[in-house]
């Protein structure tokens, strides 16, 4: 029942564009905070985003550079490329975000961030019109996240104790939101925070001391760069663990639900373009997450001894069987 040809399609790009500098010079940066390694398929998403906007973009107009999972070379490499005189800004996730808007008010800058509400935090004035320099895709949905206890609960009646690991740099939006749908099912939870990549066995081995029955990946950069890896050790630790990201279910973990993180960044590419072609970011609306999906992993499950409702079977994109 696997249904993996989403990121081909994300990454597509029309053929009949050539990939020739621009000729007005115009630019794009982007920053990502995970490894070289996966560098080139972000940067086949901006050109895709881009070129579908109808703008000719080549891998030349990019300034593209990463942080290798280094929460500390954030900010400086945010500076780097906005040194270059840059056109637009694709900022992916709050600190990203939070970090060039530290350095410019004006250049602007197209997010896709799951983990904050753009008007509460006044990023922008309202979502129809955002009135400064940025605009973007944005999970502005806190309810959202408290979908993911919803669905433990549902996968395990007799659930009591569930850990929530969280990345701070994320902000409290979803942590708070998860705590409050936790909390009116007459859930303890405890909240593990971790401050880097290598962080997550740790907050793993803390839940499992603490007797937490299911964990929470409450999502963020930090969580998608590594997803797979963290699928993998919630199998080793046969701990029933959720998080946004369906890789997450593909490597192990035992569900993963939420939005697409390319198609969103995909969309913000697709701004980005708009920008390149004379549209305004203080205008241009604020988009949600275009595409969801629900990846179930059963066979990781039984391994823990749960039986995956129907209910949650038949709303599944993907079964891992």
């Amino acid at each position: 029942m696997k249904r993996r040809a989403l990121l081909a399609g994300l990454i597509a790009a029309p053929t009949t564009v050539r990939a020739q500098a621009r000729p007005d010079g115009k630019k794009i940066g982007y920053v990502y905070v995970g490894p070289q390694s996966n560098a080139t398929s972000r940067l086949e998403i901006i050109l895709a985003g881009v070129r579908a906007s109808g703008q000719a973009l080549s891998k030349d107009d990019v300034v593209f550079r990463v942080t290798e999972g280094d929460p500390a070379k954030l900010d400086a490499t945010v500076k780097e490329v906005l040194d270059h005189k840059i056109t637009a800004f694709i900022a992916g996730g709050p600190a990203t975000l939070r970090a060039a808007l530290r350095l410019t008010k004006t250049l602007p800058i197209l997010a896709y961030d799951f983990e904050s509400d753009p008007v509460a935090e006044k990023y922008a004035q309202s979502i129809a019109r955002p009135g400064g320099n940025v605009s973007g895709v944005f999970l502005d949905l806190p309810g959202f996240a408290g979908k993911w206890i919803e669905l433990l609960r549902e996968c395990m009646p007799q659930l009591a104790h569930v850990a929530l690991i969280w990345d701070p740099t994320a902000g409290r939006l979803q942590a708070d939101a998860v705590t409050r749908v936790a909390e009116s099912l007459g859930l303890k939870t405890d909240l593990l925070q971790v401050g880097g990549p290598g962080d997550y066995a740790a907050a793993f081995a803390a839940a499992r001391a603490r007797s937490a029955q299911a964990v929470v990946l409450l999502s963020s950069p930090m969580v998608f760069v590594q997803v797979k890896a963290l699928g993998e050790m919630a199998a080793r630790e046969r701990m029933p663990a959720i998080t946004m990201f369906g890789e997450f279910a593909r490597g192990g973990g035992m569900i993963g639900y939420g939005p697409s993180l390319f198609g969103a960044f995909r969309q913000a590419s697709f701004m980005a373009g708009k920008v390149l072609g004379g549209a305004s970011v203080a205008t241009m609306p604020i988009e949600r997450p275009s595409t969801y999906e629900m990846v179930v992993n059963q066979r990781s499950a039984e391994t823990m001894g749960i039986k995956i409702p129907a209910s949650v079977q038949a709303r599944a994109d993907e079964l891992v069987e």
